[in-house]
């Protein structure tokens, strides 16, 4: 509702002392057992042996004990949706976030009110995730030119977004022209591969980050097969039959080399393309907090590739499986891999997608503790906050899960959540648990 976002009288997080619990810190694959972790004015200003904690008058002290602590995740290819089109709407998508353990959003579809919105984030005013945003789409119809690609990446720039959101349709000389002025005015880009760029020229140009594993399908077709002819659909899946699978390890080898990250989208690939029935995937409980027309929408998706009568089932499992396979590779070769789900998207709800991105991650030969720290370290890394984010340390931002079940065992136990502080703004189970059951209300009342 839009008391989510009012202004919270600039109130600071309160001061949590969490005792006795079981601290996974992300710097390496470890637990470090009855702790103390102490947060105030947002950042953890201490943390050690539990008989050692600060006895802080007025701090909110949280037993710890048989729980485990983790560093917030990040969903880095978030949508966001502006204000204008349904403030209530997007309070919930950004609750559902962080009721689901995201601190840090990447939002890739931008809008001139997200700009409000992340210095909203920022001061704690509503309740969110930290949000970084793109600008408006940069694609063949927003940028026709090299002159419109030059004028979009000044005028996005000097607003003060975060990157640029590359969509399909550009030409090379747009591409072209795009690199050279974000490189002069010192904005990233990142998102899709457009056809005429192809992704040895957007792994040439450093695109910060390639979305959806865009570009490597058709990069995994022989030389001895000529299918230039055929249109690229969908990331590629129409290419299946002709993949040569050997060729994955280069492709992953010359990502790493140019140091670009990945954001896979696996969920969305495999909700979309994958072979589980729509009636399946529209019973999940979290449907429940997504508007009918909404979900109606995402049936009729998944039901139009059902009904291309070059689609088959055994066609999305071939692509579904080659694309487990680059991930693990980039995984075993060490390319940046990053967690993102493209939610709110086919069946992709909100906070809840990020899961089955995780568990889809393991399930591609991830461990548990690789998957986390592509939505932990990673992120850290790829904002070049290390000293600050993506870890559990004194100085470290106050972005920190609780959960009361070990992740390192199995992914799904992050499920288990009892509390999400971003900056150190806590919000609890028992306020998850009913605000939830007011979305529900709201989206299956008749």
């Amino acid at each position: 509702m839009l008391h989510l976002l009012l202004v919270l009288l600039l109130a600071p997080p309160p001061e949590t002392v969490i005792r006795n619990v079981t601290v996974i810190p992300m710097d390496a694959e470890r637990r470090i057992e009855a702790q103390f972790v102490h947060l105030r004015d947002g950042v953890i200003v201490g943390m050690g042996d539990d008989d050692q904690a600060p006895n802080r008058a007025g701090a909110t002290v949280i037993d710890g004990t048989g729980k485990f602590l983790i560093p917030g995740i990040a969903e880095m290819h978030a949508h966001v949706p502006p204000t204008t089109q349904n403030p209530d709407y997007m309070a919930e998508v950004l609750f559902l976030y962080k009721a689901n353990g995201i601190t840090t959003v990447r939002g890739m579809l931008g809008h001139p009110l997200h700009l409000e919105l992340r210095e909203k984030a920022a001061r704690g005013e509503i309740v969110s995730p930290r949000i970084f945003t793109s600008g408006p789409s940069i694609n063949g119809q927003s940028a026709p030119t090299p002159e419109a690609v030059d004028r979009m990446v000044r005028a996005q720039k000097a607003a003060g977004y975060d990157l640029l959101k590359l969509h399909p349709g550009l030409s090379r000389a747009t591409f072209d022209q795009m690199v050279l002025t974000a490189n002069e005015v010192g904005i990233p880009y990142a998102g899709h591969v457009s056809d005429a760029v192809g992704l040895p020229r957007a792994l040439e140009a450093k695109q910060i980050s390639i979305d959806h594993l865009d570009g490597y399908i058709p990069l995994l077709i022989p030389d001895s097969v000529h299918v230039s002819s055929l249109p690229i659909l969908f990331f590629g899946w129409n290419l299946i039959p002709h993949v040569d699978e050997s060729l994955i390890p280069e492709s992953v080898r010359r990502t790493k080399e140019a140091g670009v990250w990945n954001v896979p989208t696996q969920s969305l690939i495999e909700h979309l393309l994958g072979p589980d029935p729509i009636d399946v995937l529209a019973s999940r409980p979290e449907m429940d907090y997504v508007p009918k027309a909404m979900l109606q929408s995402w049936r009729n998706a998944k039901q139009g590739y059902l009904d291309n009568p070059n689609f088959s089932v055994d066609v999305g499992k071939e692509f579904v499986r080659i694309r487990r396979a680059i991930i693990r590779e980039m995984n075993e070769q060490g390319a940046g891999l990053l967690l993102g789900s493209d939610a709110p998207q086919i069946f992709n709800v909100p906070g809840f997608a990020i899961h089955h991105e995780m568990r889809m991650m393991v399930d591609s030969g991830l461990t548990p503790y690789d998957v986390l720290r592509a939505g932990t370290f990673n992120v850290a890394q790829y904002f070049n906050e290390t000293d600050t984010a993506g870890s559990i340390a004194v100085g470290k931002r106050a972005d920190v899960v609780l959960l009361d079940a070990d992740p390192l065992l199995d992914i799904s136990h992050m499920t288990r959540l009892q509390a999400v502080w971003t900056a150190g703004y806590p919000l609890y189970k028992a306020e998850i648990d009913a605000r939830l059951t007011q979305i529900r209300t709201k989206y299956q009342s008749p």
